[in-house]
């Protein structure tokens, strides 16, 4: 299996929760896509290139949110 198809279970699984928990869960698959073709050459699993992908997102938006708060 590779990134396109974990991406593509992930959105239908995303499609099934209701409200709130569907658009982050949307959110998590569209931080997962910034990377995640860049990432699959390094990891030889898909889901590795993924979880990076999107743990890489996560802490550039916790650095963001940081900046704005500290002066």
């Amino acid at each position: 299996m590779g990134v396109r198809e974990i991406l593509s279970r992930w959105e239908r699984a995303a499609r099934t929760l209701p409200g709130k928990d569907r658009e982050h869960a949307l959110r998590v698959i569209a931080m997962a896509r910034v990377h995640a073709s860049e990432c699959f050459y390094a990891f030889g699993d898909p889901l590795e290139a993924v979880l990076f992908s999107v743990l890489l997102e996560v802490a550039k938006e916790r650095e963001e949110g940081r900046r704005r708060v500290d002066p």
